[in-house]
Order: structure tokens, then sequence, then C-alpha cells
């Protein structure tokens, strides 16, 4: 049978659907990106250990996580245009409330749960859900890559945008800038708007039997184990990098420019991963990926650690950064299609979120009991070849609903 696409309003072309997105990929990204820059000045201020915010950014992936399918589920059945902007105003004002507390509750209802379910009504993943639906399957995964990749340029740009708000106003001050700029995201939105059902999302597959046959399905668990690994490496490089940098003797505004170096060179290796995406194996891009990781962890750490060092690190772990969200997302859309991808990636999220909440939390706890991060350093490279290992058996093709009848 012939999937018809939705029919959207003339104005509502391709490239303002994919610019529209893009932004908003980029705006929701970039602060959260640069949170772990508040990490020591908001402790210091508020005289509570480091483990205290680390918590609290902790919660904030977790509730990220848990969020996601819930808003993907609301975006799937009422459009994604609409979540995005309840999205962009529980974020606005979770940077908001984090600036004026002094409550350790207020901090972690706050920077935890309201700009985690801010980041999960506004962020990459619903982006890259619209796309899923808007665009036609030849340019998804290129779609998919080029969101992320822009996701990316917003870590780039708020990072050194984010240091110099601390270094002209004060770390409270640069949180209310930076809620500020989130309330762009509805305007955005706009472009994203199109009808939540139509002939692009007919069927007659319920929500409950799509969540079935995902999670019986062997290979959507594995993709759901792997991208564990992702959240739980990259949240702790994106929180505790500055501090550790620090720790070792180098100047604070290294762990900035870390920070953006990495999100320069994951424009790179999130749009060329979402291009060879649409080329290669899916799965095998990812096993490539999550070896490399470890490889590159283990190099930094092993290394002298210097100012060339942390750069070329940097650059490096870019490049695998979020590279591996496009081939993921693309993964899902193919074995299960566009209807329910809000749902079924959210719920892929849920476990990366899940990850990076155990990332920055042990990392804080490891640094409490340690004095150092360097345990923590080579259990993220154990974790990363188990992944890339697990990526291995995964089928790449349709379900058998969406295969053509013999």
């Amino acid at each position: 049978m012939t999937v018809q696409h939705a029919r959207l309003p003339d104005w509502l072309a391709p490239t303002v659907i994919v610019v529209c997105g893009c932004l908003i990929s980029a705006i929701a990204f970039g602060p959260r990106s640069a949170m772990g820059l508040f990490l020591t000045p908001l402790s210091e201020a508020r005289g509570w250990s480091r483990e205290v915010f680390a918590l609290a950014l902790a919660i904030q992936n977790l509730v990220w996580g848990f969020g996601q399918p819930l808003l993907g589920a609301v975006a799937d059945r009422w459009g994604e245009a609409r979540v995005m902007v309840l999205g962009a105003v529980l974020y606005a004002g979770g940077l908001a409330l984090t600036a004026y507390t002094e409550s350790q509750f207020v901090l972690m209802l706050a920077s935890g749960i309201l700009v985690g379910l801010g980041i999960a009504g506004c962020a990459f993943a619903l982006v890259i859900s619209a796309f899923s639906k808007l665009l036609p399957a030849e340019s998804r995964s290129w779609a998919f890559g080029i969101g992320m990749a822009s996701g990316s340029l917003g870590q780039f740009i708020f990072a050194p945008i984010g240091m110099a708000f601390l270094a002209s106003f004060g770390w409270q001050t640069a949180l209310y800038l930076f809620a500020l700029m989130l309330l762009a995201v509805p305007f955005l939105a706009i472009g994203l708007r199109a009808p939540a059902r139509g002939p692009a999302l007919a069927g007659s597959q319920t929500f409950g039997q799509a969540l079935g046959e995902a999670f019986g399905h062997r290979s959507y668990i594995l993709l759901v184990s792997g991208f564990f690994v992702c959240g739980f490496q990259v949240a702790f490089i994106t929180v505790h990098m500055p501090s550790y940098l620090n720790d070792i003797g180098l100047d604070a505004s290294y762990g900035a420019w870390s920070l953006a170096v990495i999100g320069l060179f994951n424009v790179i290796g999130a749009y060329s991963a979402g291009v060879l995406g649409g080329r290669l194996s899916k799965r095998w891009i990812l096993c490539w990926i999550y070896f490399l990781r470890s490889a590159v962890i283990a190099a930094f750490i092993l290394l002298p650690v210097s100012p060339a060092s942390v750069m070329i690190f940097s650059a490096a772990i870019g490049l695998l950064w979020l590279s591996t969200v496009p081939p993921t997302s693309g993964l899902v859309a193919l074995m299960f299609g566009p209807k329910y991808m809000g749902t079924l990636f959210g719920f892929v999220f849920l476990s990366h979120q899940v990850g990076s909440f155990l990332g920055i939390w042990l990392g804080g706890v490891f640094y409490a009991a340690y004095g150092n991060y360097d345990m923590f350093w080579w259990l993220a490279i154990l974790a990363g070849l188990f992944a890339a290992a697990v990526h291995y058996p995964i089928r790449e093709v349709p379900v058998a609903r969406l295969q053509p009848a013999r």
C-alpha cells in the first residue's frame, strides 16, 4: 500500500521545516550543554559541595529521559510544535528559578525537573520526530544529521557565550539571559506546525500495539541498551570536564573552550553520520563510533595532559559525540516507520538519559570518594566497548508489518 505524505501549507516548504528545526535544536541544546560552567561558581556562591549541583543536573537528565517518551507520545497525537511551546516555557522558567534559589530543594525542582521537562519538550528529539513526519523518507537521514549538527553548533556557540556572560555579568544574570534566549523557540515552532494525524501517518496500528511491537523486537532492545552508554559518557564529560581540567591545574577558560571545540567538531561528526547513514550500515557506524570513543578516552588519560592534548581530545571526541543520534534515530524510523517516532525514539532516549544520570551523579560520587576522576574514566572506556558489542547483532530491516507482502 502506498503511503501519502500529509498535505502541508504551501509556505511550509522543506527548507522552512529544516531551518526552523535546526534553529530550535541549536537554541534548546545550547544552555543545557553549558551548564557545567556553572558548577563551580554556583556551588561556591551557595556554600554547597559539587555533588549538590551535580545531583540537580543528574536529575535533569533523568527527568528529560522519562519525559521524552511521554511528550513524544503527546507530540505524536497533537503535533510537535505545540509541545515545543510548552517545553520552551518550562525550560526558561527553570533556568530563571535556578538563578534565584538559595534552597537545595528548589534547585532540584528548577534545574532538575523544570529544565529536564523543558528540554524534553523542545530539544532535538522532537525536532527529529517532526522531520520524520514532514520530510520524505529519502531526506530523513540527512535531515536527522543536520538537525543534530545544529544542536552541536548550539553547544559551540553557547559555551563561549556562557563564559562571556559569567565574566561580564556573573552566573545569575547569565542564567537569566539564557532563559530569555529560549523564548525564541515558540516562534520558530510555527515552522514545524502541521496536522498531527493525516494520510502520512495513516495506519491501523494502535499506540499499545506499537509499544508491544517495539519492546518485543530484539534489535530495538539492543539499540536501547547501547544508547545508554552514549548518555553515560557524554553527560559525564559535559558536566565534569571543566572541573577536571581545573583540578589538574589548567585555567578555567580551557573548560569552556573544550566544550566549544566538542560542539564544533560534533557539527562535522553528526552531519557526516547522517549522510553516511543514508549510504552505509547504520549499525556498523554505531559500532565504530563507540569503539573509537573508548580509544580516544584511553589515549587522553594515558598521555600527559596539556592545553594542546585537551584541544586534540575535544576535537576527536567531538567527532564521535552525538554522531550516534542520526544512525540511532534512523534505525528506529527504518524498523518501525514514522507514525510513533516521537514515542519510540523517546524510549530509546530514556535509556540515554538514565545513562546520563548515572554518568553525572557517579562522577560526583567518585570524585567525593577518591578526590579525582581516574576510576570513572576507565569505567567510561569499558562502557564504550560494551556498546560497540551490543550494536553488532542488530538487524537493519523493517519489521514484518512494513515489509512488502510476498
